[in-house]
C-alpha cells in the first residue's frame, strides 16, 4: 500500500463523513509552491482551486513565509485576547490602505473568530444591534459561511420560508440577476432591472406591525453559486434602495476580495460604498483570519467576543495585502482574466456541452449542459437568446476527474453542481494560464467522448478535430 493510499483510507475511518473535497480530489498534498501542488505519490498538479479561492499569492509565497518567520523569530506572542499588538497594528494599517475610500475614511475594524461564518454572524449581530431590528435579507444562491441565521439557499428544497412571507422568519432570500438561467424567458433583456424592482417590493412589503430588515447581505460575484457576476447597475440599484430606507448594506468579500475579481474589492467595480464588509480567508495570507469592517456610526458599546485572530495570520495577511497592492496584482488579474474568458468563450463555441462561460478577473466559471437532441431545434426567447439547456452535473464531475488525471485541480459549483470553477492565484503566469486552459479543454473532450459510450448524445459534442488532436498530446508535468 502506498503512502497516499494509506492516508486516504485512514481519513474516512477517523473523520466524519462531512468531508467535501477528498471525495472528488483524492490527493495527499505534501509540498506546494505558487500554482503547483505535489502529492505524496510524486505527481504534480496545477492548482486552480487555490484553497477555494483563499490564496491570492498561491501556496507558500516567499513574502508570506518571510512575514511568518519574522514573527516566530521575534518572540512575539502568537495568540492574544482583545489586546493591541505591533503585528495587529501593522495589519490594520495596511488593510485601511486598501479599503474603498468612502468606507476607509469612516471605518472601524472588528475582529471575530477565524472563519467566514464567524464574520458573517458578527456582521448580523452588528446591524441588529445598530438598528434594533431583526431580519436579514440574503440572495438566492448565496452562501455566507455555514451560518444558519438565514433561510436555505435556492439549492435547497423550497419551503414556506423560501417562498412565503419574507418577514415571518429571521431572514429571507431575494432574487439574484442571472443572465443565463433567468426566472423566465421574458426576463432575458431586463433581468437586472426586474431583480432590482423585486428587491424594492420585498423591502416595502413588511406585514403590519413589523419593521424594515436590519440589513441586506450580498456577494457581487457568487462563487459557489456558480461564478455569477452581478451587473454593476443592479448593485447600484440595491445600494440606492437600502440607503433610501436606512437599511445597512453588507457586502461579503470572503471569496472576492484581495484582487480576485480585478479590483482590490469586488464591490469597487460598481462604485458602491457598503456600510459593512465581511472579510475572511484571503486576508489571512493562507492562515485563518476573519473580521468585519463597518461604518463608525454603526458601532455600539457592546463588547465583542475577544478573539483577535492569531498573530501569524495577521503578519501573513499584512504581507499579502501589501504585495497585491504594490505589485498591482488586481489589475493583472483583470487583464489576464479577460484573456482567459475570451479563450473559454471560444471553447464554448466549439462544444455544445458548454452552455455558458462567465466570471470576473481570475474567478471564472464554465457551465456544462446537456444539449437538446439533434433533431430538436433550439428554442429561444423573444429577444432570440437561446434557452438554457439542462444542467449536466455528471459531465461536470467527469470533467473534474479528467482534469485531475491531466494534472489540473478545479472546483465545482452552481445550484446543480454543473459549473467548473477556476480560481487560480493572482501570481499565475501567462504560460501557466495557457496550460490550465489546454488541460481543461482536453478534459472536456475526454469526458464528453466517454459519455458517448453510455448515452445517446449530440455527435457534435465530441469536440472538433483540433481538440481531439490536442487531447492526444503527451501529458506534460507542470
Amino acid at each position: 500500500m502506498t503512502v497516499t493510499e494509506g492516508i486516504s483510507r485512514r481519513q474516512p475511518v477517523r473523520e466524519p463523513a462531512a468531508r467535501t473535497y477528498p471525495r472528488a480530489l483524492p490527493i495527499v498534498p505534501v509540498r506546494a509552491r505558487g500554482l503547483t501542488v505535489e502529492g505524496a505519490d510524486g505527481r504534480r498538479y496545477l492548482d486552480c482551486l487555490s484553497g477555494a479561492g483563499t490564496l491570492p499569492l498561491g501556496h507558500n509565497h516567499p513574502v508570506v513565509l518571510e512575514a511568518i518567520r519574522t514573527v516566530l523569530d521575534s518572540g512575539a506572542p502568537l495568540n492574544v485576547p482583545d489586546l493591541a499588538t505591533p503585528v495587529e497594528d501593522a495589519f490594520v494599517t495596511e488593510l485601511l490602505r486598501t479599503l474603498p475610500p468612502g468606507l476607509a475614511d469612516h471605518a472601524r475594524v472588528q475582529f471575530c473568530g477565524p472563519t467566514s461564518t464567524d464574520a458573517v454572524e458578527a456582521a448580523y449581530a452588528l446591524v441588529r444591534a445598530a438598528t434594533g431590528r431583526t431580519d436579514v435579507l440574503a440572495l438566492v444562491g448565496a452562501e455566507h459561511g455555514r451560518t444558519s441565521d438565514v433561510p436555505p439557499s435556492a439549492s435547497a428544497p423550497e419551503t414556506s420560508e423560501s417562498r412565503g412571507d419574507a418577514f415571518a422568519v429571521r431572514g429571507a432570500r431575494f432574487p439574484y440577476p442571472h443572465d443565463y438561467r433567468r426566472p423566465s424567458e421574458a426576463d432575458a433583456t431586463r433581468g437586472a432591472e426586474l431583480a432590482a424592482r423585486w428587491t424594492e417590493d420585498l423591502l416595502d412589503s413588511q406585514p403590519p406591525g413589523t419593521s424594515a430588515p436590519a440589513g441586506v447581505i450580498l456577494q457581487t460575484v457568487q462563487d459557489e453559486g456558480g461564478v455569477l457576476p452581478a451587473p454593476d447597475t443592479w448593485v447600484r440599484a440595491v445600494r440606492r434602495s437600502t440607503a433610501t430606507r436606512s437599511i445597512p448594506l453588507i457586502v461579503d468579500e470572503t471569496r472576492t476580495g484581495v484582487g480576485r475579481t480585478g479590483a482590490f474589492w469586488a464591490v469597487e467595480h460598481s462604485g458602491v460604498t457598503p456600510d459593512v464588509m465581511v472579510l475572511s480567508e484571503a486576508i489571512g495570507g493562507s492562515l485563518p483570519l476573519a473580521l468585519v469592517v463597518h461604518r463608525d456610526d454603526l458601532a455600539t458599546d457592546r463588547p465583542s467576543v475577544p478573539l483577535r485572530g492569531n498573530q501569524l495570520a495577521m503578519a501573513a495577511g499584512a504581507a499579502t495585502l501589501a504585495h497585491v497592492r504594490e505589485h498591482q496584482l488586481a489589475e493583472r488579474a483583470a487583464a489576464l482574466g479577460t484573456r482567459m474568458l475570451s479563450q473559454l468563450r471560444e471553447l464554448a463555441r466549439q462544444s455544445p456541452r458548454v452552455g455558458d462561460v462567465r466570471g470576473r478577473g481570475l474567478m471564472l466559471g464554465v457551465e456544462l449542459v446537456t444539449p437538446a437532441p439533434a433533431h430538436t431545434p433550439d428554442s429561444s426567447t423573444p429577444d432570440h437568446t437561446p434557452t438554457p439547456h439542462s444542467p449536466a452535473p455528471e459531465l461536470a464531475a467527469a470533467v473534474q476527474r479528467e482534469c485531475l488525471r491531466r494534472g489540473l485541480i478545479v472546483g465545482l459549483g452552481g445550484r446543480h453542481m454543473n459549473v467548473v470553477r477556476l480560481l487560480p492565484p493572482l501570481t499565475i503566469s501567462d504560460e501557466q494560464a495557457s496550460a490550465v486552459l489546454d488541460r481543461l479543454s482536453d478534459a472536456l473532450v475526454a469526458a464528453t467522448s466517454n459519455s458517448h459510450h453510455h448515452t445517446a448524445c449530440n455527435p457534435a459534442a465530441r469536440g472538433t478535430p483540433r481538440q481531439h488532436a490536442r487531447a492526444r498530446h503527451t501529458e506534460r508535468a507542470p
